[in-house]
C-alpha cells in the first residue's frame, strides 16, 4: 500500500521549478517596483505553512518570487479571472488542485502530507481572488493548521493588481510584499459543531495576521474602519457554494 508520503512527494519537479522560479525573478524585477519588507521573518526551512491574501490570479508567482524554500501549493482547479497564457505557469510549476465548493481531501491529504516531510506549503485561506479587499477564510488553511500543528507564516501582497493595468501604460507597478513573524501552532480537538467553530476561529486568526500586513483600506471585515468594513461585506458570499467547480 503506497502511504501518503510516498505518493506526495517533497520537493518535486526541481530542475524546471528552478527555472520558473529565475523567471519570476526576472519579470518582477523588470514590470514592477517590488518591496519586500521582513525577510528576517523566514524561517529557514520547513515545516512551515505560509499564508497570504489573493486580490490576483499574479500572487502564486510573487510567493514564487519571495520564497527560498521548495514551494508547493495548494489552490483551485480553475483559475477564472486569468488570461488563458496565463494558467500554463501553474501548470507547469505543479500544483494540488482544490475544486472550490466541494470536498477536496485528495488535496488536503497531498498538502498534509508535504508539511508531514518538513515542507513548505502556499496557500491562499480565501479560495479566490474575486475581490480587492480580505474575506473570511475557507475552511481548508485552517484545517491543514490544525492537523499538522505547523508554524504558519503570513504574507501582505499589496499592488498586485495593479501590475497589468500599469504595464498597459509603459509603466511599472509598485508593489510590495509585507512577510509577517510566523505563529501558532494551532488545534482542533472538538467533533462536529464544536470542531467547525473551532477551526472557524482559527481561520480568522490566520486572516487577522495578513489583515497587519495590508492598508487599512485593504483589510475588508478586518478593517478597525468599520465603513470598509460594511463596504467589503458586498464581496464575502463565496462564488462557488452554488456552482461547485467541476
Amino acid at each position: 500500500m503506497v502511504t501518503a508520503v510516498a505518493r506526495y512527494v517533497y520537493p518535486r519537479r526541481r530542475v524546471l521549478r528552478w527555472a520558473l522560479q529565475r523567471a519570476a525573478w526576472a519579470a518582477f524585477g523588470l514590470l514592477t517596483d517590488l518591496n519586500v519588507i521582513g525577510r528576517e521573518n523566514l524561517p529557514k526551512s520547513g515545516p512551515l505553512l505560509v499564508v497570504a491574501n489573493h486580490f490576483s490570479f499574479v500572487d502564486p508567482a510573487l510567493m514564487v518570487r519571495v520564497a527560498p524554500w521548495p514551494l508547493e501549493f495548494v489552490g483551485g482547479f480553475r483559475m477564472p479571472n486569468a488570461p488563458a497564457l496565463a494558467t500554463l505557469i501553474p501548470k507547469l510549476w505543479g500544483f494540488y488542485a482544490v475544486h472550490r465548493g466541494a470536498a477536496s481531501m485528495e488535496a488536503l491529504r497531498a498538502g498534509e502530507a508535504v508539511l508531514t516531510q518538513g515542507g513548505v506549503l502556499g496557500i491562499y485561506p480565501e479560495a479566490g481572488s474575486w475581490a480587492t479587499v480580505l474575506r473570511p477564510a475557507r475552511p481548508g488553511a485552517a484545517f491543514l493548521a490544525a492537523r499538522t500543528g505547523v508554524p504558519i507564516l503570513p504574507m501582505g501582497f499589496d499592488g498586485v493588481p495593479n501590475i497589468l493595468p500599469r504595464l498597459v501604460r509603459g509603466e511599472r507597478a509598485p508593489v510590495t510584499v509585507r512577510i509577517g513573524r510566523p505563529f501558532g501552532p494551532f488545534r482542533a480537538t472538538g467533533r462536529g459543531r464544536e470542531r467547525r467553530e473551532q477551526l472557524e476561529r482559527i481561520g480568522h486568526e490566520i486572516m487577522g495576521r495578513i489583515a497587519e500586513l495590508l492598508p487599512v483600506e485593504k483589510r475588508g471585515r478586518y478593517s478597525p474602519d468599520p465603513g470598509v468594513r460594511e463596504a467589503a461585506r458586498a464581496f464575502e458570499a463565496y462564488p462557488w457554494d452554488d456552482a461547485p467547480e467541476v
